[in-house]
């Protein structure tokens, strides 16, 4: 059975397109509006668990090979430790001390690291507008995950070492209490876990190395939710349950069936284009139905993190387009017979 979506549609196109990062970025807002109800390891686990069954299912259904081999194993073995249950553990953690829309920024400045892998493992090249999306976006999550305090005394010129902890397992406390930090542990994880995935599609059938990842992820996280977090799900409403249903199928499960299909379709460039939109939904929504209001230097740190997400992720065709203009610029005039 194969899985048909109407892309041939010119009015459901773009919202096909746009569905993923809307699923991401308001998940994230269904999570951290129910966080306070429950405990982040068992959030995640429920993000993660439930999702990953669905979408072996789906595979089942659509008749996607299952055959794995044993090194393939071990590649979603891995994957799942990474991108399954240290992103999503971090992530929970995180949403425990930030908000969702400041946390979904952070995240998703992963493709900064993901281009300095990239080249790194597989000679990839960044090329000039990447190099200044990096910096761009160095400077945005400084801005992002730095104590307000510091930068201030930082730009008025009174900032000293002297304000810093001495004792440096006091200063990674510090950082790691603020959940920007968490969550850019997060976006590591996923940077990881997306160079991970060319491996682990060698091996296997990705929608089923995906679904199997969400399952091993999420049972680690299952083991430190019941032995650090007594009855975690006592304390959620009705609501709340909605909110974690929202983010495990919709989230999760049919934000990824759909990412994967239009990908399949030959759509990655205008996707990856699209990705600055999951933070500006989460910061959206986040203040639309949670109330979060960014800092005056947050909202510099985000909008330098999401002009770089943008400049990383079209920095092939942006400078293709610029080579072009050049070149058309720099032609020599045609000279008319008289």
């Amino acid at each position: 059975m194969e899985l048909n979506l109407p892309t041939d549609k010119p009015w459901l196109r773009l919202p096909l397109i746009i569905a993923p990062f809307f699923l991401w970025g308001t998940a994230m807002v269904a999570m951290k509006g129910v966080i306070p109800d429950t405990a982040p390891f068992f959030l995640a686990t429920m993000r993660l668990l439930p999702a990953g069954i669905l979408v072996l299912f789906v595979a089942l259904v659509m008749g996607r090979s299952f055959q794995i081999s044993g090194r393939g194993w071990l590649w979603i073995g891995l994957f799942g430790l990474v991108d399954g249950a240290m992103f999503q553990g971090f992530l929970a953690q995180g949403l425990v001390r930030t908000g969702a829309g400041l946390g979904s920024v952070m995240i998703d400045s992963q493709p900064l690291a993901v281009a300095l892998m990239a080249r790194w493992l597989f000679q990839e090249q960044v090329g000039p507008l990447g190099w200044l999306g990096l910096a761009i976006g160095l400077a945005g999550i400084s801005l992002l995950g730095l104590p307000d305090e510091w930068l201030i005394s930082f730009f008025q010129g009174n900032f000293t070492l002297a304000e810093l902890p001495q004792d440096g397992l006091m200063l990674l406390r510090l950082l790691f209490d603020q959940g920007e930090w968490l969550m850019l542990m997060a976006a590591l994880s996923m940077a990881v876990g997306t160079i991970l995935i060319r491996y682990v599609s060698r091996e296997a059938d990705p929608v089923v190395a995906t679904g199997w990842h969400m399952v091993l992820g999420g049972l680690p996280l299952a083991g430190l939710s019941v032995l650090s977090e007594p009855s975690p799900w006592a304390g959620i409403s009705l609501t709340g349950w909605g909110a974690i249903a929202y983010s495990t199928i919709l989230g999760s499960a049919l934000a990824y069936g759909i990412f994967f299909f239009l990908a399949a379709q030959g759509n990655l460039t205008s996707l990856s284009a699209l990705t600055f939109l999951t933070p500006v939904f989460a910061l959206l929504f986040g203040n639309l139905f949670l109330g979060e209001v960014l800092s005056p230097i947050q909202t510099l740190g985000v909008s330098f993190t999401i002009v770089s997400i943008y400049l990383i992720n079209q920095r092939e065709p942006l400078t293709r387009w610029g080579q072009n203009k050049w070149q058309l610029l720099n032609k020599p005039p045609v000279e008319s017979k008289s």
